[in-house]
């Protein structure tokens, strides 16, 4: 018996404000263990948590584990590499302006995705997507520090600032990594479930070992810094791991473009965080560029 239809909407909902709570966390991480270090976070004290959720589903399922190969290694290391920048670049975005901009601006991921694949893999741009594009761009535009004085100037300079560019580059990453995971789930010729959970666990190992040994080398105390904020950390650690097995989960039952689209639910909740817990308060023409950047990934998502 297969799962209920409506069942990846509750999933999807709680993957996105998981998510939200885990950015959330790492940013107030931030200031005490530097970008690099509340970068590890997500990835060194989510992974207990993901290897829990593999041997649950091991156990619940009755499968094997299956063993990895090297199309597998190739996708799970790029993927892994590009989700280490990824959150770095967020982190940093979110630093630079305010909490609700900087997950605005990593959502470029999807038309990002739409424009790797006419470059890379010759796909056919729709006039929808074409549309979403053009929306999205606005949208970030909009985003973009505004002066007062001269708000057209500001708009035409807006890819220029340091917020955006590094908006625009987490988007990359991101974007990247999700194909390199779903290439690496593709790989392991398992059971959904099963590959989509020895995939998380991969990658987390492998960006644990990686920054955490290269922030050991460079910045040990940092590293330390880390260990002792085991609280707050252990938090961000489950947020994202549930956050991940989420968006896996409801993939597996409801096609992608459904669930990213419901997923930019995770815009408003990163707005109410924004103005409950950091006190941030966004202008009208920052509401407005969240609103076109929303539509424009709807739009791209659900673009036939």
């Amino acid at each position: 018996m297969g799962p209920a239809p409506w069942l990846w909407i509750p999933i999807t909902v709680c993957a996105a404000f998981a998510q939200t709570l885990r950015n959330a966390v790492q940013r107030h991480l931030t200031a005490e263990l530097g970008t690099l270090g509340a970068t590890l976070v997500r990835f060194l004290y989510g992974l207990p948590f993901a290897a829990l959720w593999l041997y649950g589903v091991h156990a619940a399922g009755g499968f094997a584990l299956p063993a990895p190969n090297a199309v597998f290694a190739g996708w799970v290391l790029l993927a892994s590499l590009c989700q280490i920048a990824a959150t770095a670049f967020l982190l940093r975005a979110m630093a630079e302006r305010n909490f609700a901009l900087g997950i605005a601006y990593s959502k470029t991921e999807i038309i990002q995705v739409a424009v790797f694949a006419l470059l890379f893999l010759g796909d056919p741009v729709s006039a929808g997507t074409a549309l979403a594009i053009a929306l999205g761009t606005l949208g970030v535009l909009l985003l973009s520090p505004a002066d007062p004085e001269h708000p057209l100037r500001a708009l035409m300079m807006g890819w220029t600032t340091r917020p955006a560019l590094l908006g625009l580059a987490s988007g990359t990453g991101f974007a990247l990594a999700a194909v390199g995971y779903r290439g690496a789930s593709l790989a392991l010729h398992a059971p959904y479930a099963m590959a989509a959970a020895s995939t998380l666990v991969g990658a987390l190992l492998i960006q644990s070992v990686l920054l955490g040994g290269w922030l050991l080398a460079r910045d040990a105390a940092a590293v330390a810094r880390v260990l002792r904020a085991w609280r707050p950390a252990s938090f961000a650690g489950f947020m994202g791991a549930a956050a991940s097995a989420g968006w896996f989960t409801a993939m597996a039952v409801e096609p992608v473009a459904h669930v990213r689209t419901l997923g930019l639910i995770e815009l408003p909740f990163a707005y109410v965080v924004s103005r409950r817990f950091f006190r941030e308060r966004l202008k009208g023409l920052e509401l407005a560029g969240m609103a076109l950047l929303a539509l424009g990934l709807v739009i791209v998502t659900l673009a036939k």
